[in-house]
Parts: structure tokens; C-alpha cells; sequence
């Protein structure tokens, strides 16, 4: 279920404040993903709900 359009134009990486994207590999696990070359990380959405919290973020490949 891809998230509201506004909503994500107000979120914004909790690491470095820098835009998400979101993005999935698979539907069922859609992420958002920070648009920052340094930072990269990919916050999981779970059950429509962007988790933004560092600890539960995959780190970049």
C-alpha cells in the first residue's frame, strides 16, 4: 500500500534530515529510503506505518 503523496513530502531521514524516497523490492517489504549519498539508510514500513527509527533501519549495501 504505497503511502500518501503529502505525507511523504514531510518526512525526512531522522539520521540526517535529508528527503525519502520509498521503495520495495517485494510488497511485503516496502521501505523508505533516504536520498543522501553518505547516509542511504532504509526505514521499513510495516503495516502502512513508516518506522522511522535508526536502530530499526537496514544499513546500505
Amino acid at each position: 500500500m504505497p503511502l500518501e503523496a503529502g505525507l511523504l513530502e514531510i518526512l525526512a531521514c531522522p539520521a540526517c534530515h535529508t528527503s525519502l524516497r520509498e521503495e520495495s523490492a517485494t510488497e511485503e517489504s516496502p521501505e523508505l529510503v533516504c536520498e543522501s549519498q553518505s547516509c542511504g539508510l532504509a526505514y521499513p514500513i510495516r503495516d502502512g506505518i513508516p518506522v522511522l527509527l535508526v536502530d530499526e533501519a537496514r544499513r546500505p549495501a
